[in-house]
């Protein structure tokens, strides 16, 4: 299934849009925009699609979604039907420059620079001042003008404070290749995404790096913090997971389109990547 382009409607004397929802229905599909979303669920429950990620919500959670990224969120029945529980959602929609790239290349503005970069994959605050990113939100509702724009700079600014984020969409799904500050791991990242059905070796890739095989390792996992077979296998489960939303092949071809040679090493990877297996999470994607 592909998801919606959402057009955000912002006033004419506005660079950024605020709302409050108390009935989760609005935009209840799965879909994505240019803008970044930043949304508190104040009071509510269900389970979330972000990327490839499938997991739940939780009252007082708050995320920060990149431009582009697709995402839903699918609430419990007793917020949809009858309307049994009463949601409250607060949302900010934004430019990543509405503020003008100048603003973002300042170098005492990096912080807010680099968490706009992890929420290209979607991140979730577990620990940090949630309170405080709840209430500049109020005063986003509740005001206009520059003191809007100084409530959001405060909450992107206390959203990189965190100390711990969750990042939610793999990067086998939500790569992008401007995060690449070097063209040496700008060559592998495409390198691995033209030829990941394919056995790479580590031969093959470090002649791709210019480096040694040994010195390669190095390199790789000092950038990104993992191994490149781990770096492989989040790009074959993120093609799965896109194949699996698309409906169009069985889990077996899908299972062979991605990458892997059989299904048994499919089934298991796609389950250590995701938590689910294969036809779980398709499932889990179609109750939308």
């Amino acid at each position: 299934m592909k998801p919606q382009l959402l057009k955000v409607s912002v006033g004419p004397a506005q660079s950024f849009s605020v709302r409050q929802d108390s009935r989760p229905v609005m935009n209840n599909k799965w879909h994505y925009h240019p803008e970044v979303e930043l949304i508190h669920f104040n009071k509510g429950v269900g389970t979330q699609f972000v990327g490839d990620s499938i997991t739940k919500f939780n009252s007082g959670d708050i995320l920060l979604i990149g431009s582009n990224l697709p995402h839903y969120w699918k609430f419990e029945e007793s917020f949809l039907t009858n309307y049994t529980d009463d949601a409250d959602i607060k949302v900010a929609h934004f430019s990543e420059n509405f503020l003008g790239s100048i603003f973002l290349n300042l170098p005492e503005n990096k912080p807010i620079k680099d968490i706009l970069e992890k929420s290209k994959r979607g991140i979730r605050i577990i620990e940090g001042d949630k309170k405080k990113v709840a209430e500049l939100l109020d005063l986003m509702l509740q005001t206009s003008g520059t003191e809007r724009i100084i409530y959001m700079i405060q909450a992107l600014l206390e959203i990189s404070r965190s100390t711990e984020i969750e990042v939610l969409s793999s990067l086998g799904f939500a790569c992008n290749m401007e995060e690449v500050d070097k063209d040496r791991m700008k060559d592998i990242y495409e390198y691995s995404y033209a030829n990941f059905r394919n056995k790479i070796n580590l031969e093959e890739i470090a002649e791709v790096a210019k480096v040694s095989p040994n010195s390669f390792c190095r390199y790789f996992k000092s950038r990104t913090h993992k191994t490149y077979s781990q770096f492989l296998m989040e790009i074959k489960v993120g093609q799965a997971c896109r194949l699996l939303m698309d409906r169009k092949m069985n889990i077996k071809q899908i299972c062979y389109e991605s990458g892997f040679n059989n299904f048994a090493s499919f089934h298991k990877c796609f389950k250590t990547i995701t938590g689910k297996s294969p036809s779980i999470y398709q499932k889990e994607f179609s109750t939308q």
